[in-house]
């Protein structure tokens, strides 16, 4: 029943509304590739009907990497051991120490110590090869190792002909093919500038990292498996990358993308971060870094 102190009430209720909006500060945002606002419920539902997640990050940012454990924890509970996870920031020879420390059969200490680890580690990836351990997930070293990559950045691709066959395992067969019109390789093509003497060597330098982890992803794919991947956003933005590397592979596979963005405003997704993938996780700019 409509009393005359409604209007008042409408008033006040309005009032706090907008001034909960003013005040309440969001740690992210998740929209669609269209830029509507979306949820980490709607990403998770998504994500449990792919086969492959390639989520991409921002190395250094926290929001980020608790996402990535939760989808891991979510997931899991999902496909129990049918989950299988894989990350760029581990090299493909070192595939036999992971292998040995989810197993109990080397120390963390060793562990540790002879991988070739990332500087946050033990802040940003741990957290995931932990949980591996911890639920027995298969976690494959799904990059390139770096001096093979650093190999085509100064003597281009067919550097990698001369390698030995033992090294060749730890890379995609070659001859590996690369599209430098892909919109991805051509800035990096630009970025290298006309004054470069071999412009192409730096796109291809980033194309073999796309193809080895694509390549990983595809060996341990089966109809039964979800591999859950963590890469650097930029190795899947725009449905290119380790996404255009894993189709050429296996044009079945159901892939589902994740990039994360800084914003000043999250509210609204920028324009420029349409289409760059299934979801996009909007952070603010001011997000504390993990180093």
């Amino acid at each position: 029943m409509t009393t005359k102190y409604t209007p008042i009430l409408l008033i006040l209720t309005s009032f706090l509304l907008l001034s909960f909006t003013a005040t309440h500060k969001q740690a992210y945002q998740i929209f669609d590739k269209k830029g509507k606002v979306s949820s980490y419920k709607k990403m998770l539902q998504a994500a449990k009907k792919a086969d492959v997640i390639l989520f991409g990050e921002l190395h250094n940012n926290p929001i980020c990497h608790w996402l990535q454990l939760e989808l891991t924890k979510d997931l899991h509970a999902h496909k129990q051991n049918q989950l299988v996870l894989g990350a760029e920031m581990f090299e493909a020879d070192n595939q036999l120490l992971i292998n040995e420390y989810l197993q109990d059969l080397i120390s963390e200490k060793s562990f540790e110590k002879e991988a070739r680890l990332w500087p946050n580690y033990k802040t940003d990836y741990k957290p995931l090869l932990s949980y591996a351990k911890a639920n027995n997930l298969p976690f494959i070293a799904s990059n390139i190792p770096r001096r093979y990559a650093s190999m085509v950045y100064k003597k281009g691709l067919s550097s990698l002909d001369s390698l030995s066959e033992q090294a060749k395992k730890y890379i995609a067969p070659l001859p590996i093919e690369v599209d430098l019109s892909l919109p991805n390789y051509q800035s990096l093509l630009e970025m290298a500038g006309h004054s470069d003497p071999n412009p192409s060597h730096f796109p291809h330098s980033q194309a073999v990292k796309d193809a080895t982890m694509a390549y990983f992803i595809v060996q341990t794919c089966t109809n039964r498996t979800q591999f859950l991947h963590f890469n650097g956003a930029y190795h899947s933005n725009n449905f290119e990358g380790i996404f255009w590397h894993l189709k050429q592979q296996k044009k079945q596979l159901k892939i589902l993308t994740i990039s994360s963005v800084e914003q000043v405003s999250i509210s609204l997704l920028d324009k420029e971060f349409i289409d760059l993938a299934d979801f996009v996780i909007t952070i603010p700019e001011s997000m504390t870094k993990t180093y």
